[in-house]
């Protein structure tokens, strides 16, 4: 589940958009990208993307 929410956090998703696309609440929503801004080593959701670059997770 975790990859298919940093992809739609990729993707330009808002918390509640993809809460509704994968039937969570936002707040799970949030607990999930945190978890995930932990594993990357960042703190905000513009950095997302270049990180998953540097780790080859995008092309």
């Amino acid at each position: 589940m975790e990859l298919e929410i940093v992809l739609a956090v990729v993707e330009g998703l808002s918390n509640k958009e993809i809460a509704d696309r994968f039937g969570l609440t936002e707040g799970t929503v949030k607990g999930y990208i945190n978890h995930i801004y932990g594993k990357l080593g960042i703190k905000r959701r513009v950095q997302t993307v270049a990180r998953m670059k540097e780790l080859r997770l995008l092309p």
